[in-house]
Parts: C-alpha cells; structure tokens; sequence
C-alpha cells in the first residue's frame, strides 16, 4: 500500500510518498482504508520534530515510526477478533496512528459511523479538532454564559464557536481581520480583530475563555475573566526547545491552586465523543469547515505542516496558521 513517511525530522518537503506493507489488524482492531485524512497542528511536531522535548515520546534522533497522521475517515476493509461494532463495508471515521496512508488500523473504540450528510473529507476534519472543542466546552456550559473564544477561525475554534452557540452562550471571537465574517457565519456574536486591538485590554469580562492561540500572558487572560470564571488552555504557538509544552505545565500546576479556574484542555478521543458529534452533524447544528485538499504527494502544501515557530521578528506566520481551517488529504 501506499503511505506518506517522514523518515527523519524536518520540513513537510521532506515527507515521502513510498509502498509498505499493508498491516493486519489485531484483537480489538479494525483495518480502515483510508478515504481522507485531516491535516491538523496537532501533526506539525510530529513531523519536525518540534519541540525537541517532545522527542523524549517521538524519537530522540529519528522519528520512533516513520508513519504520520492521525484523523481519518473511511471504510472498514477487515476486522480484528473480538470486534462487534463494524463490518467489512461500513464508513468510518475516527483516529489511528498512521492515517496518511491508504490503509490504517485502529482500535474499535476510536472509530464511529461517519455521519451520513459528510463527505469523507469534511468528516475527516472532525475528530481532533471537534473533539478537542467538545471536550472543552460541554460540561463548562452553562453555568459559562459568557465565553471568549482565541483562534476561532482555526479547526479546533471554529468548532468551539459552534459548540458554545448551541450550548447557549454568548460567543466572542478572536481571529484576523480576514476571518471576521467567517467567524460571525459560524454563529458568534461579537468579533475581534486581533491585529486591530488588544482583547486582553478591553472592558468585557467572561465566565470561559477557552484559549485556543495562547499567544497572551496567563495573567493577562485572567483579567478577563468574571469573578469564578474558568481560563481554558487549548493551544500555544509552537516553539523549538519547549515551547508550547512548558506553558501547558505552567497552567497545569497553577490549576492545582486556583480552585478550578484554570484549566488545560487535555482532549480524549472515543467512540462516545464521535456518536455525540455525529448526532449533532447529522442534525444539522454543527459542520465541518475545509480551506483546502490536497492529493497524497502535496501533504507537505497544506498550512498546518508548513507553519513552523514563529519568527524572532514578529508572529505573523503563527497568526496565519491559527486562521487556516482544517484540510482534508485526499487517498
């Protein structure tokens, strides 16, 4: 089968399109061939290897496996012993290490039945980024009212602003200029040019932020909050050595002090997560937003791969990074 492989560290130009074996799935498996992948942030370290203390888990010299990827959606070619919940034919979609592949195998409980109204790209960039929205936003609201979302127009903060609306709250936006009516189609009800101002300077005060770009000082952002408000961090920009690893640390061991306002967004992906988004997809309430796709061998194009650590002179290319929605790598 054919597989996107990075055989060392470094840029997506480097990825390679090469044949491999196909796998075969274990007990409580099931082999997926793969339809469409999303591109996410979340693969950008995996490829450069960034940040280098992440490589404690990724490799400390060359990747630990050559195969990347993660979310998917497609249908069920073979299943494992012990699976119950599939069957050769079924569409799928979910997680599994590898998925920038033509096949993949993942655990049953990572899979769900891809919502019938998607196309296998726009189900693609549901799980990671939906999930981690999902995770985040619906056991905080309510009692949250009041929630300032950072990167709306991103994958994870263009499903959260939909999230927060259909939980009832009163949504505020943070994304470039460029995004404004994107952001205000997805249902918020205020926005904000990041370029033009300075959120953490203004008046408003909020029960939730759930801060997906993390570019602001923590004390800063919670000036922000009402009084028994909750800052949530989902994101940070990405660095070479630590970062955004040692602001998640930070934010994790002030939590254990701050009597439940503080909070970093550890996201569990299950087959229960994916049934609730599915159900809302499928109702119409939430939908999947999609820049661009790309063939197998133009992987390395798509945004969230290229985006590196911002440079020293200013944040820009971190800022158009945060801007671009998921997009789905076509099999």
């Amino acid at each position: 089968m054919k597989a996107i492989l990075r055989r060392r560290f470094g840029p997506p130009e480097e990825l390679q399109l090469a044949e491999i074996p196909r796998p075969e799935p274990a007990a409580g498996e099931v082999l997926v061939r793969v339809r469409a992948s999303s591109v996410n942030a979340f693969d950008r370290g995996f490829v450069r290897g960034t940040p280098l203390l992440g490589r404690l888990m990724m490799g400390l010299l060359l990747p630990s496996t050559p195969r990347i990827g993660a979310a998917l959606a497609g249908v069920v070619e073979v299943v494992g012993a012990g699976v119950t919940r599939f069957k050769s034919g079924d569409e799928v979609y979910g997680t599994g290490l590898g998925a920038y592949a033509e096949f993949v195998c993942s655990r049953e409980r990572k899979l769900a039945p891809k919502p019938r109204n998607l196309s296998f790209e726009q189900a693609a960039a549901v799980p990671i980024a939906a999930i981690t929205a999902f995770n985040g936003l619906h056991e905080r609201i309510p009692p949250a009212r009041t929630v300032l979302i950072t990167g709306a127009a991103g994958g994870v903060g263009s499903f959260a602003v939909q999230l927060a609306k259909l939980l009832g709250a009163e949504v505020t936006g943070v994304c470039h200029s460029q995004a404004l009516d994107f952001v205000r189609s997805l249902g918020a009800d205020h926005v904000i040019d990041y370029a033009a101002s300075d959120y953490t300077h203004g008046a408003a005060r909020y029960d939730l932020l759930f801060d997906v770009s993390g570019e602001k000082p923590l004390s800063a952002c919670r000036r922000l909050l009402n009084q028994g408000g909750v800052y949530l961090l989902v994101g940070s920009p990405p660095g070479y050595w630590v970062a955004p690893i040692d602001k998640a640390l930070v934010t994790l061991a002030r939590s254990w002090f701050s009597r439940g306002t503080l909070g970093v967004m550890l996201a569990r992906s299950s087959s229960d997560e994916l049934v609730a988004l599915k159900d809302l997809i499928e109702a119409g309430k939430i939908t999947p937003a999609i820049d661009s796709a790309y063939p197998g061998r133009g992987a390395g194009r798509a945004p969230s791969l290229r985006s590196g650590p911002p440079p020293r002179q200013g944040r820009d290319q971190h800022r158009r990074q945060l801007m671009a929605r998921d997009s789905a790598l076509g099999l």
